[in-house]
């Protein structure tokens, strides 16, 4: 069985893909600072990311999500991907990931 068939595998895939934008402003990836807030692995490999910016007027406002779906392009296999931004819920510090709070001086 192909590793794209088994789910996790794919979405750890997803994972790892997103781990490696970052908000220019910030040392911490996209994915442990909070601003994916969904995951969906569609029909044949495609994924749709729903996920938020640290603020609506963010000044890397259009290159995150344009790198968001670059870097989820280069997965193996991967069908059409869309990321959707929103900003309902606008985005709080709570959802940063701990290991993102630790290594912003949070906690």
């Amino acid at each position: 069985m192909s590793g794209l068939n088994q789910p996790m595998n794919f979405h750890d895939q997803i994972v790892g893909a997103l781990s490696t934008v970052y908000d220019p402003e910030i040392p911490v990836n996209v994915y442990e600072l909070g601003l994916i807030y969904e995951i969906n692995v569609l029909p044949m490999n495609g994924i749709h990311i729903l996920m938020t910016l640290t603020s609506p007027s963010c000044p890397a406002a259009e290159a995150i999500p344009s790198e968001v779906k670059q870097r989820l392009e280069t997965i193996e296999g991967v069908g059409p991907v869309n990321v959707e931004l929103t900003f309902d819920p606008p985005y709080t510090q709570d959802m940063m990931s701990e290991a993102a709070k630790l290594e912003l001086g949070f906690l």
